[in-house]
């Protein structure tokens, strides 16, 4: 089902309140938010759906033993989960780019730690290299900004990435 940009741009002001509203109840607590990466229209699909998986597994077991309380949604604009952990922000960001990096999905995930004003900490300002793009491994944001490759091109990979995890 194809998405309208009201919907998406809904999805994120819902999401936005969804992390303020847990921080605000949870002082203390470092929040973890999931979102899958899945470029165009159409958010929620079966490939969509192997991805959220495999990262919500992830993170449930990254932070086994430190989750204070996990919330997830399937919505037709993506997955979401929401993550409370009693691990630091910096330790959880670590642990996020590990998992991004080195799952083989982990391209795919989208883990964001929250400062304690909502703005997620940076990849960069850890050290950590910035994401790469899917098909050619620039930067990422550079080939976004540029729109360097079509839908087709990116869908095409996704769909390789996701057939070699599941055989």
């Amino acid at each position: 089902m194809e998405i309208t940009l009201d919907q998406l741009l809904a999805s994120r002001d819902g999401r936005s309140a969804m992390q303020r509203e847990l921080m605000e109840a949870h002082p203390g607590l470092t929040l973890v938010c999931l979102t899958v990466v899945m470029p165009g229209k159409v958010k929620r699909n079966f490939h969509s759906l192997i991805v959220a998986q495999a990262a919500l597994t992830e993170l449930i077991n990254a932070f086994d033993g430190t989750t204070a309380l996990l919330r997830a949604r399937d919505l037709p604009t993506g997955f979401e989960a929401y993550l409370l952990t009693t691990v630091d922000r910096v330790e959880a960001k670590r642990v996020a780019c590990h998992i991004e990096d080195t799952h083989p999905l982990g391209r795919l995930f989208d883990l964001d730690v929250l400062n304690t004003d909502g703005t997620p900490l940076s990849r960069t300002a850890l050290g950590y290299a910035a994401r790469r793009c899917l098909v050619c491994e620039r930067e990422a944001r550079h080939c976004m900004r540029l729109h360097s490759h079509s839908q087709d091109e990116i869908h095409a990979k996704i769909e390789q990435m996701i057939d070699r995890y599941v055989r």
